[in-house]
Protein backbone atom coordinates (compact mmCIF):
# COMPACT_ATOMS: atom_id res chain seq x y z
CA UNK A 1 0.00 0.00 0.00
CA UNK A 2 1.43 3.38 -0.97
CA UNK A 3 -1.32 5.68 0.29
CA UNK A 4 -3.93 5.84 2.99
CA UNK A 5 -7.09 4.10 1.80
CA UNK A 6 -9.51 5.15 4.52
CA UNK A 7 -11.11 8.34 5.82
CA UNK A 8 -12.49 9.11 9.24
CA UNK A 9 -16.24 9.69 9.12
CA UNK A 10 -17.19 10.64 12.68
CA UNK A 11 -16.06 10.99 16.25
CA UNK A 12 -16.82 7.74 18.08
CA UNK A 13 -15.85 8.57 21.63
CA UNK A 14 -14.42 11.22 23.88
CA UNK A 15 -12.83 9.74 27.01
CA UNK A 16 -11.94 11.89 30.01
CA UNK A 17 -9.96 10.94 33.10
CA UNK A 18 -11.94 12.45 35.95
CA UNK A 19 -10.80 14.06 39.17
CA UNK A 20 -14.31 13.71 40.68
CA UNK A 21 -15.94 10.84 38.81
CA UNK A 22 -19.32 10.98 40.59
CA UNK A 23 -19.68 14.74 40.09
CA UNK A 24 -18.72 14.43 36.42
CA UNK A 25 -21.29 11.67 35.86
CA UNK A 26 -23.98 13.75 37.55
CA UNK A 27 -23.09 16.84 35.48
CA UNK A 28 -23.12 15.15 32.08
CA UNK A 29 -26.22 13.10 32.91
CA UNK A 30 -28.30 15.63 34.85
CA UNK A 31 -27.15 19.03 33.55
CA UNK A 32 -26.17 18.25 29.95
CA UNK A 33 -28.70 15.43 29.54
CA UNK A 34 -26.58 12.59 28.14
CA UNK A 35 -28.11 9.15 28.52
CA UNK A 36 -26.16 6.51 30.47
CA UNK A 37 -25.38 3.31 28.59
CA UNK A 38 -24.19 1.38 31.65
CA UNK A 39 -24.61 1.43 35.45
CA UNK A 40 -22.80 4.73 35.86
CA UNK A 41 -23.26 4.88 39.63
CA UNK A 42 -21.45 1.57 40.27
CA UNK A 43 -18.80 1.43 37.57
CA UNK A 44 -15.37 3.09 37.38
CA UNK A 45 -16.17 3.95 33.75
CA UNK A 46 -19.36 5.73 32.74
CA UNK A 47 -20.50 5.53 29.13
CA UNK A 48 -22.94 8.29 28.15
CA UNK A 49 -24.67 8.50 24.77
CA UNK A 50 -24.04 11.69 22.81
CA UNK A 51 -25.72 10.76 19.52
CA UNK A 52 -26.52 7.94 17.11
CA UNK A 53 -23.04 7.95 15.63
CA UNK A 54 -21.77 6.32 12.45
CA UNK A 55 -21.72 2.75 11.13
CA UNK A 56 -23.15 1.25 14.29
CA UNK A 57 -20.82 2.98 16.76
CA UNK A 58 -22.82 5.22 19.05
CA UNK A 59 -21.06 8.53 19.74
CA UNK A 60 -20.29 8.48 23.45
CA UNK A 61 -18.63 10.36 26.25
CA UNK A 62 -16.67 7.98 28.46
CA UNK A 63 -15.82 9.16 31.96
CA UNK A 64 -12.98 7.18 33.55
CA UNK A 65 -11.90 7.31 37.15
CA UNK A 66 -8.31 8.50 36.86
CA UNK A 67 -6.98 5.58 38.89
CA UNK A 68 -8.00 2.76 36.52
CA UNK A 69 -6.43 1.55 33.30
CA UNK A 70 -8.36 1.86 30.08
CA UNK A 71 -8.41 0.71 26.49
CA UNK A 72 -5.41 1.25 24.26
CA UNK A 73 -2.97 0.65 27.11
CA UNK A 74 -4.00 3.89 28.80
CA UNK A 75 -2.32 3.81 32.17
CA UNK A 76 -3.89 4.61 35.51
CA UNK A 77 -2.54 7.28 37.81
CA UNK A 78 -2.79 7.82 41.53
CA UNK A 79 -2.41 11.54 40.85
CA UNK A 80 -5.54 13.29 39.54
CA UNK A 81 -5.09 14.77 36.05
CA UNK A 82 -4.60 18.45 35.36
CA UNK A 83 -7.82 20.19 34.36
CA UNK A 84 -8.81 23.62 33.13
CA UNK A 85 -5.88 25.69 31.82
CA UNK A 86 -3.37 22.99 32.89
CA UNK A 87 -5.00 20.32 30.76
CA UNK A 88 -4.24 19.41 27.16
CA UNK A 89 -8.02 19.43 26.59
CA UNK A 90 -9.13 22.87 25.38
CA UNK A 91 -12.89 22.25 25.43
CA UNK A 92 -15.65 19.84 24.51
CA UNK A 93 -18.28 21.02 22.02
CA UNK A 94 -21.57 19.16 21.79
CA UNK A 95 -24.10 20.12 19.12
CA UNK A 96 -27.68 21.08 19.85
CA UNK A 97 -30.32 22.38 17.42
CA UNK A 98 -30.42 26.16 17.03
CA UNK A 99 -34.01 26.27 18.26
CA UNK A 100 -32.97 24.62 21.55
CA UNK A 101 -30.18 27.01 22.52
CA UNK A 102 -32.55 29.36 24.34
CA UNK A 103 -33.65 26.33 26.38
CA UNK A 104 -29.99 25.64 27.24
CA UNK A 105 -29.63 29.21 28.51
CA UNK A 106 -32.89 29.01 30.49
CA UNK A 107 -31.80 25.64 31.99
CA UNK A 108 -28.43 27.02 33.07
CA UNK A 109 -30.14 30.05 34.62
CA UNK A 110 -32.62 27.79 36.44
CA UNK A 111 -29.70 25.80 37.85
CA UNK A 112 -27.74 28.94 38.73
CA UNK A 113 -24.84 27.93 36.45
CA UNK A 114 -22.35 30.44 35.13
CA UNK A 115 -22.23 30.52 31.34
CA UNK A 116 -21.06 32.68 28.48
CA UNK A 117 -22.26 32.99 24.90
CA UNK A 118 -19.94 33.43 21.95
CA UNK A 119 -20.76 33.99 18.28
CA UNK A 120 -18.49 32.59 15.58
CA UNK A 121 -19.56 34.65 12.58
CA UNK A 122 -17.03 33.08 10.22
CA UNK A 123 -19.03 29.79 10.35
CA UNK A 124 -22.43 30.87 11.68
CA UNK A 125 -22.14 29.13 15.06
CA UNK A 126 -23.24 30.27 18.50
CA UNK A 127 -21.77 28.53 21.53
CA UNK A 128 -23.08 28.48 25.07
CA UNK A 129 -20.12 27.74 27.36
CA UNK A 130 -19.98 26.48 30.95
CA UNK A 131 -17.59 24.37 33.04
CA UNK A 132 -17.93 20.80 34.21
CA UNK A 133 -17.05 19.86 37.83
CA UNK A 134 -13.44 19.07 36.87
CA UNK A 135 -13.00 22.53 35.33
CA UNK A 136 -13.22 21.52 31.66
CA UNK A 137 -14.93 23.98 29.33
CA UNK A 138 -18.12 22.54 27.83
CA UNK A 139 -19.77 24.19 24.83
CA UNK A 140 -23.26 23.52 23.52
CA UNK A 141 -23.02 24.80 19.96
CA UNK A 142 -25.53 25.35 17.18
CA UNK A 143 -25.45 26.67 13.64
CA UNK A 144 -27.65 29.66 12.87
CA UNK A 145 -30.01 28.52 10.10
CA UNK A 146 -30.13 32.10 8.78
CA UNK A 147 -26.34 32.27 8.35
CA UNK A 148 -25.38 33.02 4.74
CA UNK A 149 -21.62 33.43 4.89
CA UNK A 150 -18.75 35.03 6.75
CA UNK A 151 -19.24 38.58 7.95
CA UNK A 152 -15.69 39.39 6.87
CA UNK A 153 -13.20 37.82 4.47
CA UNK A 154 -10.95 35.11 5.97
CA UNK A 155 -7.85 37.26 5.39
CA UNK A 156 -9.24 39.94 7.70
CA UNK A 157 -9.47 37.57 10.69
Amino acid sequence: MTQREFSVRALGEIAIRCVDHAAMVAFYRDVIGLTPLNDVDNSPIAFLRIAEGFAGHTAILALFRHDIEGAGRTRASTTPPATGPGSSLHHIALTVPWEEQDAVIAWYEHLGRDYTIEHFDWVGWRGVFTFDPDGNTVELVAKDPAWTGPSEPPSAR
